[in-house]
């Protein structure tokens, strides 16, 4: 067995049982891309079985802290099937399902969602790329299901020196599917989506809207970066357990016209479309920055706004950048929220904390001179866990914010 040696007082973040271990930290050792490897302290002493990356700078990620453990086929199929039955712990108001999330499962750089019959996994790092297969079949065998799709086409393969993959890893179907949220349809596809084909891990947060919806009983509604509409749905449906469907105005904003037209029939899906529907809803194929300006001049207000942009801070390298364009969105949302109105802005960047997003949100209200309560704080639904030894996997920071009435 291969063995990485830290340096003197490295060890610590292992003994914590944190998974990642950085190329600055190792004195010597080395493995083939994926091959397990035995690390060890300065003085040899035993931390982690890990998967070993030569190109990455997190150069190895830990399997098990077990120094008896074995790390093979057998021991991946319980991690598998371990997490798998972890998700029953949840109420997971959906059959579209996070089933592993990664470190948070003991499964480094793996993510594997489940929609309806099928599994879409993502194989971000270079020890579950050396172990697929054996992955792929503990996969099927902890879910019963027979169809799993992969999606390793994420920026993260780079890093690790691997090339993107995409198709059939294990049977075959239709890539178009719809699944169930609550209490709404919602359709993606596996193949062309992003993440896996869809934002699943925002589940929560548009119920949390629907419900706002129904108490609240908005008339005018703008989802910026709002890709297939689901909190666009999310408000009507809220709407309609009002009875307030008639006269709402729902503006949805996006620059993919493909996203656009998925989310004009997704209200189509959930019987809101068509004529005689009482719902005016507008799709605009733009720039979110640039509609935010011409809304203001037009003098346009709103009862709810939803922020939910990209990833602009992938690393805490681009903190900066990203918080000036998290700024400056939040800023104009706010000018447009009417007095008593609520807008629900997140962040998705691993390199924006949850502590810089409130302080952004409230330099964005200094700057637009609007005063808000934050009512609430939101983040990625729960089969998207947050564990005690890896807080890196708290992406996801959501604010409801609420405009203070005149």
């Amino acid at each position: 067995m291969k063995t990485l040696r830290l340096k003197p007082g490295k060890e610590r973040s292992l003994q914590r049982r944190h998974p990642w271990i950085f190329e600055s930290a190792i004195a010597r050792g080395g493995a083939d891309s994926g091959e397990t490897v035995r690390v060890e302290s300065h003085d040899g002493a035993f931390l982690a079985w890990a998967a070993f990356s030569p190109v990455s700078k997190i150069r190895a990620r830990a399997w098990s802290f077990v120094e008896t453990q074995r790390i093979d086929a057998a021991f991946l199929a319980s991690v598998c099937a371990r997490a798998v039955a972890a998700r029953s712990l949840f109420d997971l108001q959906s059959d579209g399902v996070r089933l592993i999330h990664g470190e948070a499962d003991g499964l480094p750089g793996l993510i594997v969602d489940r929609y309806g019959d099928t599994l879409v996994a993502q194989f971000l790092s270079a020890g579950v790329e050396r172990w697929k297969a054996a992955i792929a079949d503990a996969l099927l065998a902890a879910t019963g299901l027979q169809k799993l799709y992969e999606r390793s086409d994420a920026s993260g393969r780079e890093r690790e020196g691997l090339k993107p993959v995409t198709g059939w890893l294990r049977g075959e179907g239709a890539t178009e599917i719809t699944i169930r949220e609550h209490g709404w349809k919602l359709s993606l596809d596996i193949a062309t989506g992003h993440k896996t084909g869809f934002y699943l891990d925002q589940r929560d947060s548009r119920q949390r809207f629907a419900e706002l919806a129904q108490h609240r009983r908005f008339r005018r509604v703008l989802n910026c970066f709002c890709y297939t509409g689901g909190f666009t749905v999310a408000a009507l449906a809220g709407l309609r357990a009002a009875g307030a469907v008639e006269g709402a105005e729902l503006v949805s904003v996006d620059s993919s016209q493909p996203a656009l037209e998925r989310a004009r029939a997704h209200l189509a899906l959930n019987g809101f479309g068509g004529e005689g529907s009482g719902v005016k809803a507008e799709f605009l194929d733009a720039n979110v920055n640039t509609v935010l300006r011409e809304f203001i001049e037009q003098g346009r207000t709103f009862d709810a706004i939803v922020l939910d942009p990209p990833k602009f801070a992938p690393t805490a390298a681009h903190a900066e950048r990203a918080a000036r364009a998290y700024k400056d969105i939040n800023r104009l949302a706010l000018k447009l929220l009417e007095p008593g109105g609520v807008l629900l802005t997140f962040s998705c960047s691993g390199g924006i904390s949850a502590d810089l997003f409130h302080k952004i949100v409230a330099s964005a209200g200094i700057d637009a001179q609007v005063d808000g309560y934050i009512s609430e704080r939101l983040g990625a639904a729960p089969d998207h866990p947050m564990t005690i030894e890896f807080p890196e996997g708290e992406y996801l920071k959501g604010l409801v914010v609420v405009r203070k009435p005149a």
